[in-house]
């Protein structure tokens, strides 16, 4: 796995109305359609759709 990318302020956002902090989640891969997220503690990964 690649080693995850602090989010952009719009990625902040939107990882925000799914996650409870955007500040706990890197961003893996940046699709077209989704995001992939890397948890910094746990490593758990999370794919949210983009709107």
């Amino acid at each position: 796995m690649k080693n995850g990318k602090r989010p952009t302020r719009r990625e902040k956002t939107m990882i925000a109305s799914v996650c409870s902090d955007p500040d706990n989640w890197l961003v893996s891969k940046r699709l077209p359609r989704s995001l992939h997220l890397v948890h910094r503690q746990t490593k758990s990964i999370k794919v949210i759709p983009i709107t």
